[in-house]
């Protein structure tokens, strides 16, 4: 087994330099040298946290569709500034839940997309649709990194984020971007988090013109832990909206993100990606250093866009 690469120097071909604070520990884990049995989508989980702070909450991101490592890497060093520690963690993220359950798949089974992702996150053999075998699931990946953490990085002391050799969730804020907005959002429906942060978390549907039943059911999680964003310019910006609305997150923590879109860009991928909105990441983010998902406290560091939000260059739902 090996512990990715502990120094910044191995990593320079992988992460940017400038992107990430130099104090700050980063780590790359190979899935499968967590878990031999894992052989899909066997690209690096990454680990970012400052060593010198006192252990916060563990704030575990999950990318869109075809996402690859290191991640958004302002969004996740600006989490560890807050006192969490960013984990990106590596999934099948292919094939996608809008690209499984549409069409006639759909018709068959209108709760295709429940059952996608119950599979997809906990590795229940709930449909066919996918092929990901158990060892795949998110929370298996998600609980083997742990456990490889605390074997191979002592000075880390991840012990504190299991019990009885799975994730203690409360020091956990789920967080993602596109389908796997829609994985944060499942999970916190399922399980008592830290918080639940998600950039246009996926559109599931049970028929082509009604939103998934799941978005229904009764959150675990309270909804005051819930923030969500989407862009205006996005195609399905409406029905975002009206699945937020569906999942009963309150009005003032949801942000309808409006800034013009950068060259190379793309509005569905700029609330995540693009530091301009560092303002609304921080009102996301609330403080990582709260363990156990206590009421966030407000940024000790003002924000650098403040001027920009006020402007009313980006606007709540």
């Amino acid at each position: 087994m090996r512990l990715g690469a502990l120094l910044l120097a191995l990593l320079a071909t992988v992460i940017p330099p400038g992107l990430v604070d130099q104090a700050y520990t980063v780590l790359t884990v190979l899935p499968s040298d967590t878990d031999s049995r894992i052989t899909a989508q066997d690209l690096d989980h990454v680990v970012i946290y400052d060593s010198s702070a006192k252990p916060g909450n563990i704030l575990l991101f999950l990318a869109g569709t075809n996402g690859v490592p290191p991640g958004p890497l302002h969004f996740l060093n600006r989490a560890v500034e807050r006192g969490y520690r960013a984990v990106y963690l590596s999934y099948v993220d292919t094939p996608a839940v809008a690209q499984v359950c549409v069409g006639e798949q759909l018709r068959e089974d209108p709760d295709c997309a429940q059952q996608f992702r119950q599979k997809r996150i906990y590795g229940d053999n709930a449909t066919a649709f996918i092929a990901d075998t158990p060892a795949d699931a998110i929370v298996n990946r998600f609980t083997k990194l742990l456990q490889f953490l605390v074997a191979n990085d002592p000075k880390g002391h991840w012990d504190r984020y299991l019990s009885g050799g799975a994730p203690i969730w409360t020091r956990v804020a789920v967080a993602g971007q596109s389908q796997g907005g829609g994985m944060a959002e499942f999970i916190a429906q399922r399980q008592l988090v830290a918080r639940v942060i998600a950039f246009s978390g996926g559109w599931d549907h049970s028929a082509p013109d009604r939103i998934a039943q799941w978005y229904l059911d009764k959150s675990a999680t309270p909804l005051d832990r819930w923030f969500c964003t989407y862009n205006i310019r996005e195609d399905n910006a409406k029905v975002l909206a009206r699945i937020y609305a569906t999942l009963g997150v309150p009005s003032a923590q949801i942000f309808a993100l409006s800034l013009p879109v950068r060259d190379g860009s793309t509005a569905h991928a700029e609330g995540v990606s693009n530091p301009a909105y560092e303002d609304v990441w921080d009102r996301l983010l609330g403080d990582g250093a709260d363990v156990g998902g206590e009421a966030a406290k407000p940024s000790a560091k003002p924000s650098r866009n403040m001027e920009r939000w006020q402007s009313g260059l980006m606007q709540r739902s």
